[in-house]
């Protein structure tokens, strides 16, 4: 049953899009769909590859009342042929972006969209701009070596991260729909030569742009200054249009302003990601969106147990470029990558170093802020909680600590506590559910638990906080449920058999995060010690 807003129902033919994108950026000139390098050009003209039997799995109620869709449109035969590739709306032009990257710290050269394609830009009936694309609906000129194809797995966590991400209040594109095809797909999902057929399934994402750090670089390391120019003052004019001027006109101060905005947008990303717990595994230039939202839910992961060494990929598992402690530095990497690219528009270093300046001052403003929040601070006070936080870090990799389980936990020890007169166990009492491993906790390890506890409880007392307001707080920035990577499995594993019930439960209970949900208890527990090692619950490759 939808819900009744302030955005009412137009009906799925009754879209308005307006595709500037296509309309103001110069076209790649050949028509026919190969592989191929595409110079000179922004985009690509291609179609979707038809769908066998198309059939809806899930969407999103909040997605689809954002472009003005109820119930009937999404769960209509109509829909699932649209959003599997198979009809188009009038208004509908598809197309695929051009763009590069650097992969794992190395230039790749073109990328591009090889298995999304744009079906068109809404404006909705409160002119805001949603962009849809297809994932996972056949080849493109970008699609390499590759089919262009999406696998239900891989498709599965996409949409549902996708809609447990923007619950969060974590900046994100988002999912309309997911849909069978009715065709199957081979995968090499450890590419260790053991290829399997899986169902083949596209995914509906949605964003106000798809504009990545690589469309600007694509043209800056071939020398195409002047489309550089072009894109850039397009992307400015339509996605940050509060930066410009009454004049109209772009230069080197708005062209700092936006990349300034980056930065900072970027920053506060990274924060909500090092919030909540969540590895994007893929941090390379060409998943880094210009409007500080996570894109592209490849090889993602959950901390279970905190990790700042873990990395949910298994391509950089030797490496961990992209490990979740090193998420802020790899964000700033990007930054200077992106800085590299549209040199050439301000052909001065030193404001562009200032502006990086901002990704690292809003980044640790950020953090000292969202860790007040985290342990119910009113403020962070760095004269003593740079040094408890640095202290709780190491602790809880001490012995095994479920890092959702721990915070929501921590909410309940009581402020007003006689702090002196509790005993190591009674001050840890609480926490037990957090620890995979509690016979680890000797006397030795209860102790410094305890203390750095008491040191937390003097703090607290020592603002004059109020354990109401201290809980309240706490529970609002630190989430009980989170799309664990075995809560994904499980979902997967009951998809492939075709019962979808699970899917629609976790989206349903992964609309409210950070509330208690009495009758949903078992989507927030611990990891079970059977999804430790098992393949889509520890580690995942890039394959899908």
């Amino acid at each position: 049953m939808m819900r009744n807003n302030s955005q009412s129902s137009i009906g799925l033919d009754n879209l308005v899009f307006d595709n500037r994108f296509i309309q103001e950026l110069p076209a790649d000139p050949e028509t026919e769909n190969y592989r191929r390098q595409v110079t000179g050009a922004c985009y690509s003209r291609v179609f979707p590859t038809p769908a066998i039997q198309p059939a809806l799995v899930s969407y999103s109620q909040e997605m689809a009342e954002q472009l003005g869709l109820n119930a009937g449109d999404c769960e209509s035969d109509h829909f699932a042929q649209v959003f599997a590739g198979n009809r188009l709306l009038t208004g509908m032009e598809p197309y695929a972006s051009c763009y590069g990257g650097h992969q794992f710290g190395h230039w790749a050269g073109q990328l591009g969209d090889g298995r999304a394609i744009n079906l068109g830009e809404v404006v909705n009936q409160n002119n805001q701009r949603w962009t849809l694309q297809l994932k996972g609906a056949g080849p493109t000129p970008y699609s390499r070596t590759a089919d262009g194809l999406a696998v239900l797995r891989s498709s599965v966590r996409e949409f549902i991260c996708s809609e447990a991400m923007h619950h969060l209040g974590v900046p994100t594109t988002r999912a309309l729909s997911l849909t069978l095809t009715g065709e199957q797909v081979v995968r090499d999902m450890f590419y260790d030569g053991n290829p399997q057929s899986e169902p083949g399934a596209v995914v509906c994402r949605a964003a106000p742009s798809f504009t990545r750090f690589g469309n600007f670089q694509i043209f800056a390391a071939r020398g195409e200054t002047d489309l550089l120019r072009q894109f850039t003052d397009f992307t400015i004019r339509t996605d940050f249009p509060h930066l410009m001027n009454r004049s109209g006109q772009l230069g080197k101060d708005i062209y700092l302003r936006w990349f300034e905005e980056i930065c900072r947008t970027t920053a506060e990303m990274i924060v909500h990601w090092q919030r909540v717990g969540f590895v994007h595994g893929v941090m390379n230039t060409d998943n880094m969106s210009i409007l500080g939202l996570t894109i592209d839910y490849g090889p993602y992961g959950w901390l279970d147990h905190y990790d700042p060494d873990w990395t949910p990929n298994t391509t950089d598992a030797t490496h961990r470029r992209y490990r979740y402690g090193q998420q802020p530095q790899i964000a700033l990497w990007n930054l200077v990558q992106l800085a590299n690219a549209i040199y050439p528009l301000i052909e001065e270093a030193a404001p562009l170093e200032q502006a990086l300046g901002i990704y690292q001052d809003t980044f640790d403003q950020g953090w000292r802020v969202m860790m007040a929040q985290k342990l119910g601070f009113d403020t962070f006070d760095p004269k003593t909680d740079e040094a408890l936080c640095q202290a709780l870090s190491t602790l809880l990799t001490e012995v095994e600590t479920d890092m959702s389980i721990f915070y929501r936990k921590l909410a309940l020890l009581e402020v007003d506590s006689d702090i002196d007169r509790l005993s190591d166990e009674q001050l840890l009492k609480p926490l037990m559910d957090a620890y995979y491993q509690p016979d680890a906790i000797n006397d030795a390890v209860q102790a410094k638990v305890a203390d750095w506890l008491r040191k937390y409880l003097y703090r607290l007392q020592q603002e004059g906080a109020v354990q109401a307001d201290k809980k309240q707080r706490m529970n609002a920035a630190n989430p009980k449920y989170v799309f664990r990577n075995y809560l994904a499995q499980l979902a997967i594993d009951k998809a492939e058999q075709g019962d979808f019930a699970l899917v629609n439960e976790l989206l349903g209970v992964l609309r409210k995060p950070y509330q208690e949900q009495p009758d949903k208890e078992q989507y927030a527990v611990k990891r079970p010690d059977w999804a430790r090692q098992r393949p889509g619950c520890s580690m995942l490759s890039c394959s899908s």
